[in-house]
């Protein structure tokens, strides 16, 4: 298979490269324009704790080179740090990797929901960009597909958690009780959904939701109960709030440490907990110096991630099943799709030869019935269908992996895929 993939993620970069790497929604299609200057055809995956390029061309061509230079440009770094972070993965490992990642099993939070919603729009993403083939559509209909079998099949997801609904557990275990905590969302997109929607199952008194219009932040209260205000109205409630969560799809820091400290000032005794789990940080790291603020990035979720996917083991195994059936369905498809050009101008050329001695052979007999015809016709065919079979079947056993069986096959039936198309 001539899939490549280069990413980095949360078990090989740290957030500082992450945030580096990360592509926000709104920048995947001039990120895809850019890549088609590496590649002819590519996917971008890109969510809070992973940047992955999927990438494959029709020949036999390596596109690791292409898409690491695609990552370093886009990174603006060296080859030794993109080197020491980034992992390549080719044919098979690729389209394993995207499918535990659609499955939820690659992620930080095992079972979450939210990445096979990513990958779904990735891909739309990039058809639109014009930059799938046939090839890479299949592999994300197939993961897509797998991410929903493992959903509906296991009890991977039952009950699952979230980065967001994590942070809110973190802010808990900070605090303590979350009952007379006022607690503002920084981001009113599908995370900040999920964190609000966390932060009132648990029992937090007063949930304000901050974004960059008012109006957006009171579609979500109005749904989810609390208050909307519009990030320009910060400064207040920086004075009076026990928890912030930061969860918007901002390029820049939302708070820096002059905002925060000239907070804290006014409210000396009143601890301060920030939990930033955006990609790129929404708060500065300088945020954390300033006393009585306890700041946490989306790495520090970790431990209660661990404790998670411990609880989840055996559902795990039972999605991993469903992924190596799933992975051999696709591997049968693709041994096909590979000698599908070879089949397809065998079938021509035997068709062609067919039409040309029958037409011979018809103007050489009497005039023929439609109906004599007919059966003529569907005799030839069957004889041309019952002697490419076995050789058509070979070749699909054996052309995917071996380049002589092809060229043999190529050679003995004189065929040239480009002359059919």
């Amino acid at each position: 298979m001539n899939i490549c993939l280069v990413g980095v993620n949360h078990r090989t970069a740290p957030l500082a490269i992450r945030e580096k790497a990360a592509i926000r929604s709104g920048q995947l299609n001039d990120a895809l324009q850019l890549l088609r200057s590496y590649v002819s055809h590519g996917v971008i995956l890109s969510t809070c704790n992973r940047t992955e390029v999927y990438t494959i061309l029709n020949d036999d061509s390596y596109t690791e080179a292409s898409s690491l230079d695609f990552l370093r440009t886009h990174l603006d770094t060296s080859d030794t740090t993109l080197l020491k972070h980034t992992y390549v993965l080719d044919g098979e490992a690729a389209v394993k990797h995207l499918f535990r990642t659609a499955s939820g099993l690659d992620s930080m939070i095992v079972g979450e929901y939210e990445v096979l919603g990513q990958v779904r729009q990735a891909l739309e993403i990039a058809e639109k960009a014009r930059m799938v083939n046939l090839p890479l559509r299949h592999i994300f209909q197939s993961a897509i597909r797998t991410g929903r079998r493992v959903r509906e099949e296991t009890g991977i997801s039952k009950n699952a958690l979230s980065v967001s609904s994590v942070a809110v557990d973190l802010a808990a275990r900070v605090v303590g009780s979350l009952e007379d905590c006022r607690m503002l969302v920084i981001g009113a997109g599908e995370a900040g959904r999920l964190v609000a929607k966390a932060a009132s199952d648990r029992g937090v008194s007063q949930v304000v939701v901050a974004s960059r219009t008012r109006k957006r932040a009171s579609n979500l209260t109005e749904i989810l109960g609390g208050i909307p205000i519009s990030i320009n109205d910060l400064v207040g409630e920086l004075n009076t709030c026990n928890i912030i969560v930061t969860c918007a799809n901002a390029p820049h820091c939302i708070l820096d440490a002059p905002q925060v400290e000239a907070a804290m000032r006014r409210r000396p005794e009143l601890p301060l907990v920030i939990i930033d789990i955006a990609v790129p940080r929404n708060v500065e790291s300088a945020v954390a110096q300033i006393k009585n603020v306890f700041l946490y990035n989306i790495d520090d979720l970790s431990q209660i991630s661990k404790q998670n996917r411990r609880q989840r083991e055996s559902e795990v195994r039972k999605a991993e099943q469903i992924i190596s059936a799933e992975l051999a369905k696709f591997s049968i498809w693709w041994r096909d799709f590979k000698v599908r050009p070879l089949v397809r101008a065998m079938m021509s050329k035997a068709e062609e030869i067919r039409q040309s001695h029958l037409e011979r052979t018809v103007k050489r007999l009497p005039l023929l019935s439609d109906e004599e015809r007919y059966s003529l016709e569907m005799m030839t065919k069957a004889i041309v269908a019952k002697i490419l079979k076995d050789p058509i079947h070979a070749l699909k056993a054996n052309g995917h992996s071996n380049r002589d069986y092809t060229e043999m096959v190529r050679e003995l039936f004189q065929l040239n895929e480009e002359k059919c198309g």
